[in-house]
């Protein structure tokens, strides 16, 4: 008789394991992410060559190497990068089906392939349907070795024979390893199929960049170890309707994190924006109430962004509080520091606040922005048509200062608005040319300069 095979509980968020089933993960206490696995035997030299011996060394001793980019061919993708490809880097792209991440690696490679090697390993897709896709982005002349294959082994085996320098996987939910007996996409399949694609891209210095999937919620699917072996992980942002999508930056070993790129999505592919802040204000007409320029900052660019809200009575016992582009928590607490210090109370009113083009702000100084946008619509009375804000309001009512005022201010200044209404920190000890900062110290203070 044979024996039968033993098996224990996987997170699917964390990794973590358990003999037992129970509801609730005992490592990450997440509800209903424990799923069954069959325990693996342990292969002989299954990891062997993950971490080669090396000897103790002194940092002071370690020679200053260049690191080596490879320029993507778009701007934008190179800014999110940290400057372009390293050689020997693991990317990892995760975003909502199709929100473009085929689309903008294949053009990647298109260019790469101009000055150096590169191989595209699909496990979704067959050969012939890339090269549909490739003559409809205008790419029908590219010699671009592809391979159609989902075996692991036999990818790590094409790899070291062709030994190309950039490699993209499509997807790493997609990748089996012979060695396991799980299905695709289960947490040992992932977790072991990205740690031998990531040991081969060190020992060759091959850039190898990974599409994983997303869950509902939108985090990566997979074990959090997925994201931690990785050097950069970036997702893509934006509205399946819009036509802008924004790649982030949320690790990166070689460059900036939260760095921001901008696309278009055209019949062509993504163009890269090079001006994202016009962009997001073209739309903008006329003065309304309700409507306030932020000044944002996304990694190293600063950017300029309509914040719009929309204060109107409460029908029901429990008014409604809705932000888009925001967190939403904070929008809760600024409504109390509005009441408290200001005196304006929106208890019986919904207030529904979102930002224009689909951009997400998660930075602290866009407060004050959003506040006086909760003003202006309930006042019915619209902000100057030339005045841009930042500054993030404390719980005490005062305006803090935010990083980077002088950056900011240049950029509000390019793009035409000379009036800045800013925290009391971040003025300029010298005037600038051209501009006319107002700063304040309190919320109060605020909405007084403002409509002044």
């Amino acid at each position: 008789m044979m024996a039968r095979a033993k098996s224990h509980y996987l997170c699917t968020e964390c990794g973590g394991s358990t003999p037992k089933w129970a509801g609730q993960c005992p490592q990450c206490e997440r509800w209903n992410t424990l799923v069954e696995t069959v325990v693996e035997p342990a292969a002989a030299g299954r990891h062997r060559g993950l971490v080669e011996a090396q000897a103790v060394q002194r940092l002071d001793s370690v020679p200053l190497e260049t690191v080596r980019r490879l320029p993507t061919g778009s701007d934008e993708f190179d800014r999110v990068l940290g400057g372009g490809l390293v050689t020997g880097s693991v990317v990892l792209i995760g975003g909502d089906p199709g929100i473009g991440k085929s689309t903008l690696l294949l053009q990647t490679l298109a260019h790469v392939c101009g000055e150096s090697s590169a191989l595209y390993v699909s496990g979704e897709e067959s050969v012939g349907q890339i090269a549909l896709r490739a003559r409809r982005l205008g790419l029908g002349e590219l010699a671009l070795p592809v391979l159609a294959e989902i075996e692991l082994e036999r990818i790590c085996h094409e790899i070291e024979r062709s030994r190309p320098t950039v490699v993209v996987i499509d997807s790493i939910q997609t990748m089996v390893s012979t060695q396991l007996q799980s299905a695709p996409g289960s947490v040992a399949q992932v977790r072991e199929c990205a740690a031998q694609l990531t040991r081969v891209a060190k020992q060759l210095g091959i850039a190898l960049v990974m599409i994983g999937h997303v869950t509902k919620e939108g985090t990566l699917a997979g074990p959090r170890v997925l994201e931690h072996i990785v050097d950069t992980v970036l997702y893509f942002e934006g509205e399946q309707h819009s036509t802008y999508r924004m790649v982030r930056a949320f690790k990166n070993r070689f460059g900036a994190v939260n760095e921001l790129g901008v696309f278009a999505m055209t019949d062509r592919g993504l163009r890269a924006v090079s001006n994202p802040s016009a962009i997001f204000l073209s739309q903008r007409g006329r003065r309304v109430a309700g409507s306030c320029v932020l000044v944002s900052l996304e990694g190293s660019r600063p950017l300029l962004v309509e914040v719009q809200a929309l204060v109107d009575t409460a029908h029901v016992p429990n008014p409604r509080r809705l932000s888009v582009g925001l967190e939403g928590n904070r929008l809760a607490m600024l409504l109390a520091v509005l009441h408290r210090h200001a005196g304006i109370a929106c208890y019986d009113q919904d207030v529904f606040v979102n930002v224009v083009g689909g951009v997400r702000i998660s930075e602290p100084a866009a407060d004050l922005a959003v506040l006086l946008a909760i003003v202006s619509s309930l006042r019915d009375r619209a902000l100057p048509e030339q005045l841009a804000v930042f500054g993030e309001v404390g719980l005490a009512g005062e305006i803090r200062p935010a990083p980077r005022g002088q950056e900011r201010l240049r950029e509000a200044g390019k793009l035409g608005f000379p009036r800045m209404l800013i925290p009391q920190a971040n003025a300029p000890k010298r005037p600038l040319e051209g501009l006319e900062p107002l700063a304040v110290e309190s919320i109060d203070q605020a909405l007084s300069v403002a409509w002044s």
